[in-house]
């Protein structure tokens, strides 16, 4: 039986790698992608979405605009990460097929209304679009199965000092997400950051031999430099792929149940995530919270769908 499931993302270079593991794992049934402003510019991170998608032979799957701005403040973008386009370092010419014509809540309230079956939502940026969801059509609840994030961290941020990107972005969408009552699973960097892009990991994308296993290695070594760069890390981590993964084999990654919260006023911790892993706090464990990787398993995973994409 297969997964019903919509990405909500921001590509982005990992997002651009989730698309690919979501589109060809065959548990998985991707029903509808969703962009939303992150990484790049709601413009950009569509076009991203629809090329990734056509590279991959999906464009059949409906693709929605969304969110062009957080909740709250001003869209900081992470062109130092991804570049101008937001996917820089592959060749990504290739036609596309137009986005949907409706907003993308509308693209997810409809997918997940029609669902014989519970969906799962894959959310790989900003949670505008997910909050926006829950604020103005609260019965798509009741047949979400649950939400499945990439974003935050039980320790260090990539953003500030204690904020990992998707969620500084927009603290307020995520504090709405996680507070929402839903079953919930954060993978943050803590766990992401075990899944690093090695020049042998390159490689054997690059040894599939075909166009999309190149595209996989060229968004790969672009992330390399711009890791090596900005964080002097030499082996980038993949981020987003690893929310898709606990979806499709959920033994790849290791929850814990815990509370978790957003800080949305500190002044230097705006947008940390603060997971109460020893239940100090007394709030509720509500939050599945990932703490470990099958590293071994999840670089054979992602391969195998990118070869069966041709």
């Amino acid at each position: 039986m297969t997964v019903p499931v919509i990405i909500d993302c921001d590509p982005g270079h990992d997002d651009a790698l989730a698309l690919l593991l979501a589109a060809g794992d065959p548990r998985l049934r991707l029903l509808g992608v969703t962009t939303v402003a992150g990484n790049q510019t709601l413009d950009k991170t569509t076009r991203n979405a629809q090329r990734m998608l056509a590279l991959a032979g999906a464009s059949a799957v409906p693709v929605a605009a969304g969110c062009d701005r957080p909740l709250v403040g001003e869209l900081d973008v992470a062109a130092d990460i991804h570049g101008e386009s937001g996917l820089d370092g592959p060749d990504l010419d290739v036609p596309v097929a137009p986005v949907a014509g409706e907003h993308a809540v509308e693209l997810m309230r409809g997918l997940i209304a029609d669902s014989p079956e519970p969906v799962t939502l894959i959310p790989t940026g900003p949670l505008t679009n997910v909050a926006m969801l829950l604020r103005t059509h609260p019965a798509a609840r009741r047949n979400l199965r649950r939400i499945v994030l990439m974003g935050g961290s039980t320790a260090r941020g990539n953003t500030t000092p204690y904020g990992e990107f998707n969620i500084v972005t927009d603290p307020e969408a995520a504090d709405v997400v996680l507070r929402s009552g839903l079953p919930v699973t954060m993978v943050g960097l803590n766990v992401t950051h075990q899944a690093l892009a090695t020049p042998e990991v390159i490689a054997g994308f690059r040894a599939i031999g075909t166009r999309l296993g190149d595209v996989c290695a060229d968004l790969m070594v672009f992330f390399a430099g711009a890791y090596l760069r900005t964080f002097g890390i030499p082996h980038p981590p993949v981020h987003d792929p690893i929310a898709v993964a606990a979806v499709i084999d959920p033994s790849l990654v290791r929850t814990v149940t815990a509370p978790v919260a957003v800080e949305l006023a500190g002044a230097y911790t705006r947008g940390a995530t603060v997971v109460d892993l020893h239940h100090r706090t007394g709030r509720p464990a509500a939050t599945e919270v990932a703490v470990g990787l099958d590293v071994d398993r999840f670089w054979p995973l992602l391969r195998a769908a990118v070869t069966n994409l041709g």
